[in-house]
């Protein structure tokens, strides 16, 4: 089976956002962040891996100085639900204090992650730490006090792979944003 924009689509993934879509979408957040962050200088930090294919689309997206960190975070490991335990797997390599950083995330589901990155993160003395997210669970959220300034797309409580999503290592490479039907044995 073929996706709406010709990419093959495996068996057992359903499209769910097509990748002119997601093109679309991207394109007119960077397009909002630039705005917002227009004279200033932006740092921007990838949380890998999963945001890793939205952030190289997104830093493209805006026109403005921008420095570019990665940070590595773990709470699935091969399941398809959080385990509430976060942990940094790898830091940024510059110190962030009093810099302007956008955390870029992939998908926002219970919101514990992302809490836990806007605390260490504001803890070294950022200026300021907004959030992008590809794809937001508002359903899903245990608090909802935590921010996702930039939002790609909401969604119901499904699980998502391509564009970076995966499940097990797995799916990362797909074009569109699919949803697993069945996850796969590992």
């Amino acid at each position: 089976m073929a996706a709406k924009d010709g990419a093959a689509c495996p068996p057992g993934i359903r499209v769910l956002i097509p990748e002119a879509e997601v093109r679309a979408r991207v394109q007119a957040l960077g397009a909002e962040i630039a705005r917002d962050y227009a004279g200033g200088e932006l740092t921007v930090v990838c949380v890998l891996k999963g945001a890793s294919l939205f952030t190289a689309d997104l830093v493209r997206a805006i026109p403005l100085p921008l420095t570019l960190e990665f940070l590595g975070v773990a709470s699935y490991g091969a399941d398809t639900r959080s385990s509430g335990e976060v942990r940094i797997t790898t830091d940024t390599q510059t110190p962030l204090h009093g810099r302007d950083v956008l955390v870029v995330e992939d998908i926002v589901d219970t919101g514990l992650t992302l809490r836990f990155l806007i605390q260490a993160l504001s803890a070294r003395g950022c200026r300021s730490v907004r959030v992008c997210a590809l794809l937001d669970k508002p359903s899903r959220r245990v608090d909802a006090s935590v921010p996702v300034d930039y939002r790609g797309f909401s969604g119901d409580d499904l699980f998502l792979v391509g564009y970076g999503l995966d499940h097990a290592e797995r799916w990362r490479n797909l074009p569109f944003v699919g949803v697993l039907e069945e996850p796969e044995s590992v």
